[in-house]
């Protein structure tokens, strides 16, 4: 079984996704798993504020030394602020996932979040991958 590293306060998508709440903004990045399974990242591809976003949309993209991969939204807002340090520090997401935030969007409520997985949920979720 992975060692599934998953924070409480978070909320989780079953593309490893997170997001968690600051009032109305919503702000998401991907979880140590898809990190861990991606490997190196290198590039990181990311939507101009402004843009409206509907759950399940692609918020950009995630490249690796292995592969690239769409970033989901889990939620629909619109986009508040991108993480400017992933430009020149992509591999922040390896080192911390849970603080190398990709996407700020706003106009979220707490109701947006049904459906999501908490921390315990997802770490069950990840336990039945391998």
């Amino acid at each position: 079984m992975a060692d599934t590293n998953a924070r409480d306060g978070f909320f989780y998508t079953e593309k490893h996704e997170w997001i968690r709440l600051e009032g109305d903004i919503g702000i998401v990045g991907i979880t140590d798993f898809a990190q861990n399974a991606l490997g190196d990242i290198v590039f990181i591809d990311l939507p101009k504020p402004g843009k409206k976003i509907s759950k399940k949309d692609s918020l950009g993209t995630i490249e690796s030394v292995k592969a690239a991969e769409d970033l989901y939204s889990p939620v629909s807002g619109e986009v508040l602020e991108t993480n400017g340090n992933l430009g020149n520090n992509p591999g922040q997401v390896n080192t911390e996932p849970f603080d190398a935030w990709m996407v700020k969007l706003k106009g979220v409520s707490a109701g947006d979040l049904e459906g999501l997985m908490n921390a315990s949920q997802y770490k069950e979720f990840v336990s039945k991958l391998d």
